[in-house]
């Protein structure tokens, strides 16, 4: 049996939850989140509770049971608190600004790149060398930030790049070192 599964989630305050056949619908401050929930798991609602129960024992089902259960957890989380990921630009000359509903960011490239804010998404530059991915699903703010980072990678010899705020980038020795040793 999963044992995350097995955890109850409490419902804070300002966040609705209601089932309506098999699709879980959360509501709160900041958005609405629809959970679908397979054939072999069930949700009862009690109080400020949430339980998801599983039909059976296959492991399918022992699988389903957590995962699911984290996804209705974090949606009741994103729909009151909302989710953030922080991006740094790292090398000379690496910019980032919004105009409108676009991100536009200058990367050493001969041309700046814009890339499109997806509805349910804010965004926010701090700094010119900082971004902030704000949303209230995490899933969605999670994939845009591998999105934006997927422009420019981090390279292992110099740093430069666009990393996770945090990131450790483990850098590689240039080949001009290699050869000195005989």
């Amino acid at each position: 049996m999963s044992r995350i599964g097995l955890q109850e989630i409490t419902i804070e305050e300002n966040v609705g939850v209601k089932l309506e056949g098999r699709t879980v619908t959360v509501t709160g401050p900041l958005g609405e989140i629809k959970v679908e929930l397979p054939e072999d798991l069930d949700v009862e609602i009690k109080d400020n509770l949430i339980n998801v129960i599983a039909k059976g024992e296959s492991k399918q089902t022992k699988s389903n049971h957590g995962t699911y259960r984290a996804l209705i957890q974090n949606a009741v989380t994103g729909v009151n608190q909302g989710y953030s990921k922080g991006l740094e630009l790292v090398g000379v000359g690496y910019r980032a600004r919004m105009e409108g509903g676009k991100l536009v960011m200058s990367l050493g490239l001969n041309h700046p790149v814009e890339v499109e804010v997806p509805e349910g998404i804010q965004m926010e530059v701090p700094e010119e060398t900082k971004i902030l991915v704000k949303g209230y699903d995490k899933q969605k703010v999670g994939e845009f930030a591998a999105k934006i980072r997927e422009i420019k990678k981090p390279e292992p010899y110099k740093g430069k790049g666009i990393r996770y705020q945090g990131e450790y980038v483990r850098r590689k020795s240039s080949k001009s070192n290699l050869g000195a040793e005989k």
